[in-house]
């Protein structure tokens, strides 16, 4: 038993991370500290100062551990590591995951390649962006293959030079195919300068130059070749276009404001490469009515650049941070370089950040309703949910179902729905082990034993290795079991949970004559829906995909013939003769109990192939 005022004397007056869990021992906030002592402790004080999101949160605590680390600034590293591992609901927490490409210049190699990446390495290679449109990374790429015909190949060269026959690249004039050596490589390694300055921003050499030789081909009367070159000029002032000077000087920066009400807030953010506007983004962040503009800034700037490779040379910010120096030698240790954070106060700065909080705003207005409509449908749905059968708040439900075509293989499915919306990771498949035939009921009964016998054993492999069970693929037992069926599947499941010692409500999906969902079955009791309800649909997509992951995976192994039907094993029977009695029957029972007049009136029987299936099943 966690003693929680006995393990607040325990703690070190040393800096590091502290997470809070709740009584399923689900991480519910993630903090750090230049004192664990002084910090935590603060938590279980009587104070009039709390916020009414830090007093629910307390309310819920009930143990807590922490990561000892030899500075705040190793501590902030972790703090925001452990966040987006973990995205505890009371943190403050950025609701978009966005990664944003890269133009990678392997100028390592002697034939450098210009490729699209979505990651930023520390190899030799040189990176440009990153780009807020992966479209427009592709289409600049593509021009500069046609404007320089730099190769795209893997080949390794000047290794590979001349051991095979040069690529559809070389014949529609993008490529000079120097894997044949007909380019040297300074004049390649010339090209590749020339492609550098573009994806720097200077435009103007081959500008003057597609112009010129447009004309050429024109005043020859090669008008097929000057409408190639018009095509590309086009292109290339389509390019430079976007790249909208927003000052004088070169630095990288990122311009960060942000709009907010009551619960949500929007940051925007400007992104400015070599002293040009290249893109922007929004960002939506899940906020307390208690907090400040200053504090939701600093969790979204800890949030986001844990996530992305770059960091820019200068931050320019709507508001202070907290713990602005801490963060400040974080971002530099991430950039290898000194980092600028400035709030600007009048001037063009100043501008730029009102221009990027206008349209923060825009977009929280536009956004908002939109926003509304999603959280009605994801965790507003669920906690209907759990108001219905009286298990209050829901974070996660496990739904199952099984698949069979009689007279093959079952198959189970189990479908993941954390806050409202489907959790693919986490989705399982069992092909059925020890059940014979069409038993929906022992089919169920062995797919859920092995699931959360599977969990148990994995929580003690994990508990016994000192290693947080939270990092398990079957540690995470549900909130809620939802079962594709009605009081039959309802004790299944509740028999097998006790035989494991577990206590985990089971609700069972009930459905009309139609094969409609029409409520849940809980404790005995149908609980009716009402069928406009957010709750109603939300129970019908599980029930969905619960039933369309079963029947994917049934397909699946159908197509790789790994399943066999018992009427493959009869003579005279084949492909053709089994569909047709399937089709005619239904079921392989029905089959099974047919005379032997029903069985050759089937199109596509014989008398002797009729008397071969009466004689198998009798």
């Amino acid at each position: 038993m966690f003693d929680i005022e006995e393990e607040l004397k325990k703690l070190p007056a040393q800096p590091g991370v502290y997470l809070m869990h709740d009584e399923k021992d689900e991480i519910i906030y993630v903090g750090k500290a230049i004192s664990l002592k002084n910090r935590v402790r603060q938590y279980f004080q009587s104070s009039r100062n709390k916020t009414a999101k830090i007093q629910q949160m307390v309310s819920r605590i009930a143990r807590f551990e922490y990561i000892i680390t030899d500075s705040e600034l190793e501590a902030l590293v972790l703090e925001c590591n452990l966040i987006k591992e973990h995205r505890p609901r009371y943190n403050t927490m950025l609701k978009d995951d966005k990664a944003y490409p890269y133009i990678k210049v392997t100028v390592s190699e002697d034939f450098p390649r210009i490729l699209f990446a979505r990651t930023m390495k520390k190899d030799k290679s040189r990176y440009f962006g990153p780009y807020t449109s992966a479209g427009a990374v592709k289409d600049t790429i593509d021009l500069i293959h046609k404007l320089y015909q730099i190769r795209t190949c893997s080949r390794n060269l000047p290794r590979d030079i001349g051991k095979e026959r040069p690529c559809l690249n070389y014949h529609i004039r993008q490529c000079g195919a120097p894997c044949q050596g007909y380019v040297s490589k300074e004049a390649y390694g010339e090209s590749v300068s020339q492609a550098l300055e573009f994806l720097n921003g200077r435009y103007d050499g081959i500008l003057k130059m597609l112009e010129q030789k447009m004309q050429e081909a024109s005043e020859r009367m090669d008008f097929e070749k000057a409408i190639e070159y018009r095509d590309l000029l086009s292109s290339v002032k389509q390019v430079a276009q976007k790249q909208k000077i927003t000052s004088s000087s070169t630095e990288d920066r990122d311009i960060i404001a942000m709009a907010r009400d009551e619960s949500d807030a929007v940051v925007q953010v400007f992104f400015v490469r070599e002293g040009k506007l290249i893109g922007r983004d929004h960002f939506h962040m899940s906020v307390a009515v208690e907090e400040d503009s200053r504090q939701v800034l600093t969790s979204f700037v800890k949030q986001f650049y844990s996530g992305t490779p770059f960091v820019p040379r200068e931050l320019w910010l709507q508001t202070p941070l907290e713990d602005e120096d801490v963060i400040r030698r974080w971002l530099e240790m991430k950039r290898g370089q000194k980092v600028r954070i400035v709030v600007p106060q009048k001037g063009q700065k100043e501008r730029l950040i009102e221009l990027a909080e206008r349209n923060a705003a825009m977009v929280l207005s536009k956004d908002k309703e939109e926003l509304k409509r999603e959280e009605l449908r994801t965790t507003g749905a669920m906690n209907q949910i759990g108001q219905m059968i009286g298990l209050g708040r829901l974070r996660r439900i496990e739904a199952y179902d099984i698949s069979n075509t009689s007279g093959l293989e079952s198959v189970g499915s189990m479908v993941v729905y954390e806050d409202g919306k489907p959790k693919r990771s986490d989705y399982r498949k069992f092909k059925i082990r020890s059940v014979k035939g069409p038993n929906d009921y022992a089919s169920m009964k062995e797919v859920l034993s092995r699931r959360f016998s599977h969990g148990l054993e994995e929580a003690r492999s994990l508990e016994e290795e000192g290693v947080d069970q939270a990092l398990g693929s079957f540690t995470r037992f549900p909130d809620l079991i939802l079962m594709d069926g009605g009081r039959g599947q309802v004790n299944i499941a509740l028999e097998v949970l006790k035989e494991l010692g577990l206590e985990i409500p089971v609700c069972g999906m009930v459905k009309d004559d139609h094969h409609r969902t029409r409520g849940l079955y809980h404790n005995n009791v149908e609980v009716p829906m009402d069928r406009h309800s957010e709750a109603f649909r939300l129970i019908t997509r599980i029930q969905d995909e619960a039933h369309r992951f079963a029947i994917e995976y049934h397909r699946s192994l159908r197509s790789k013939g790994q399943v066999h039907s018992v009427l493959d094993e009869i003579p005279d029977i084949g492909p053709a003769r089994r569909k047709a009695l399937m089709r005619q029957f239904q079921s392989l029972e029905a089959v099974k109990e047919a005379g032997l007049e029903e069985l050759a009136a089937v199109p596509g029987m014989n008398r002797k192939a009729a008397e071969s299936v009466y004689r198998f099943f009798r």
